[in-house]
């Protein structure tokens, strides 16, 4: 994928997230306030409706890592669903910015260690407010 290809992506986008994810949780309350809200759907992929396998991809997957569909079928996975989903809110250039040389290895590590630890340290975020 060419590091730029999240700015490609065609509204309306769908947002799978972990409804149980603290993080996940305050962000999709963000969303749901925002001015670009009509662009976006939201699903939990911890419904009791939700199967992974109907969106042709594996569930363990979808909770290790965000997940974003645009409306041309195109997944982008990680890091690069947030840039998309951003993208797609009006932040270009930030996400323009999240794409430069280091910044988006950085970033990709980033939220590559936060994803595996978003659970335990939204445990000790709820303690902590």
């Amino acid at each position: 994928m060419n590091r730029f290809e999240p700015l490609n992506a065609a509204p309306p986008v769908t947002l799978y997230h972990d409804g149980h994810c603290p993080f996940c949780q305050q962000e999709v309350a963000w969303l749901a306030k925002h001015r670009q809200r009509q662009h976006i759907a939201l699903v939990d992929i911890q419904a009791s409706d939700f199967n992974a396998q109907e969106h042709g991809q594996d569930f363990a997957a979808m909770m290790g890592q965000l997940h974003l569909r645009d409306s041309q079928g195109a997944w982008y996975i990680g890091m690069d669903a947030s840039r998309a989903l951003y993208a797609v809110l009006g932040y270009r250039r930030l996400v323009r910015f999240s794409c430069l040389p280091g910044v988006r290895g950085l970033m990709n590590a980033g939220y590559r260690f936060f994803a595996r630890r978003r659970i335990r340290l939204g445990q000790w975020w709820e303690k902590l407010t």
